[in-house]
C-alpha cells in the first residue's frame, strides 16, 4: 500500500511531547503505544485529494472495503477533484460500491469537489492555506463531512494540528475513565489539543495508535484489557476484576 510520507523532525515525536510537558496520563499513554509499536505511517494515500476521497469513503467502513474502491477510481483516472465532478454519478456511485452507503458516498464526493472549486478554485494548495478554525468551519458545512472527517482532512491531507477522535478514541477514553459517554466529539478533541502541544506528526502517530490499539485489543466484545500495553493505566477497580 502506498502512503503519504510523514513529516517528522524527529524518529519519535513523544520527545517534543516531554519538552512541552503536557499533563499526564497523555505523555505516558502515548509512550507507551509508540515504545510497543513504533511508528504507524499513516494515512494510506498517493495524493492529498486520495486522501481526502479515503477519508469520506471509509465513514461507517473499514479500511478494507474502502481500498477497492481507491483502486477502481486510480485505475479510472478519477482521483482528481475535477475528474470526480464530471464523472456521472451513476459510475461514480458503482466504483466505490464496495465502501458500502455507495450513493451517499458517492453524492458527498462530488460536494467536496463542487466545494473545492467554488471556495478555493479547484485548488487543493489554496484550501489547506487557510487558517486551521476557518477552513474546519467550511470543511464542516458541506454536505456529507462530519466533525471526524473535516479533522481527518485537515491532519493528514492538509497537514492541520487538529485531533481525529473516532469511535477507538472514545472507547478508549470511556474504559480508562478519561471521559463519559455524554461528552461529546469537541469536548473530546479540545481534551487532546489542550493536553498536547499543536504538533502534526506527534496527532498523526497517536491517533494511529489509538486506531491500533483499538483493533486488537481495546474491541467492542471481548476486549483483551490484560494483555493491552496500556493494561497498567486501566482504574484500579477494573484491574481487580479482569
Amino acid at each position: 500500500m502506498d502512503i503519504i510520507p510523514q513529516i517528522e523532525s524527529e524518529a519519535n515525536p513523544s520527545a517534543r511531547i516531554a519538552r512541552a510537558g503536557p499533563p499526564a496520563p497523555f505523555r505516558t499513554y502515548y509512550d507507551a503505544l509508540f515504545a510497543a509499536y513504533g511508528p504507524q505511517h499513516w494515512w494510506p494515500g498517493r495524493s492529498p485529494f486520495e486522501v481526502i476521497v479515503g477519508a469520506i469513503l471509509t465513514q461507517n467502513t473499514s479500511w478494507t472495503n474502502v481500498e477497492p474502491a481507491i483502486r477502481n477510481l486510480r485505475r479510472e483516472k478519477l482521483l482528481t477533484p475535477r475528474a470526480i465532478e464530471t464523472v456521472s454519478l451513476a459510475r461514480l456511485a458503482q466504483l466505490v460500491r464496495s465502501s458500502g452507503y455507495f450513493r451517499q458516498k458517492a453524492k458527498k464526493l462530488k460536494c467536496f469537489a463542487r466545494f473545492l472549486r467554488s471556495e478555493f478554485g479547484g485548488s487543493l494548495t489554496r484550501m489547506f492555506r487557510t487558517p486551521t478554525a476557518v477552513l474546519r468551519e467550511k470543511l464542516l458545512s458541506v454536505h456529507g463531512i462530519g466533525p471526524e472527517t473535516a479533522d481527518s482532512i485537515l491532519l493528514y491531507a492538509g497537514k492541520h494540528p487538529v485531533f481525529v477522535v473516532d469511535a477507538y478514541t472514545r472507547r478508549l477514553l470511556e474504559r480508562h475513565e478519561l471521559a463519559t459517554p455524554a461528552q461529546s466529539y469537541e469536548e473530546i478533541r479540545r481534551l487532546f489539543e489542550r493536553s498536547l502541544p499543536g504538533d502534526v506528526p506527534l496527532y498523526n502517530e497517536f491517533h494511529a495508535l489509538i486506531v491500533r490499539i483499538g483493533k486488537e485489543y481495546c474491541r467492542t466484545r471481548n476486549p483483551l484489557c490484560s494483555e493491552c500495553p496500556l493494561h497498567s493505566f486501566l482504574p484500579r477497580a477494573i484491574q481487580a476484576n479482569l
